[in-house]
């Protein structure tokens, strides 16, 4: 009777472990995965100008190969600014798009955040991508550097 009482234990600690890690295994498959974070553009930061602005950004690839419509899908900060892709949006298989804090047009390459501000802290930043529905596809921090940038 023990046995079976310790067996019925292992098996609910296994699938605890099963669904805490199913986040993490998430994003570790993701085929959207940050690449370059550049969240302290060269230069001083005033005057503050769109080109400066657009100078800091964050790239996601798509490692897969097959398009994704990312449409809805959200990058955010720790200090929650969020940036959600334009309805429709995709990104073609292989292929990466840069995220720009300041505005321009949107293309195949690179999207506008068309904030007036600074998104991303010189000193240290995490930026998260997460679906629509919430589930996390990739984590991403910027530490303090002389590049002011961060590989992925």
């Amino acid at each position: 009777m023990h046995r079976s009482i310790r067996l019925l234990a292992a098996a609910s600690v296994v699938a605890a472990a099963a669904v805490t890690l199913t986040p993490q295994a998430d994003a570790a498959t993701s085929s959207l995965q940050f690449r370059t974070f550049v969240a302290d553009q060269p230069g001083a930061d005033l005057p503050l100008s769109q080109y400066k602005l657009n100078r800091e950004y964050i790239t996601v690839k798509n490692t897969s190969t097959r398009s994704v419509k990312v449409g809805g899908y959200r990058i955010r900060d720790k200090a929650n600014h969020t940036y959600v892709f334009p309805s429709g949006y995709t990104i073609r298989a292989g292929s990466s798009v840069r995220v720009h804090t300041g505005r321009g047009t949107n293309t195949s390459t690179d999207v506008y955040w068309k904030q007036g501000y600074y998104v991303w802290n010189n000193t240290g930043d995490t930026a998260y991508l997460s679906t629509p529905g919430g589930t996390r596809l990739d984590v991403c921090t910027y530490y303090k550097n002389s590049s002011g940038r961060k590989y992925c």
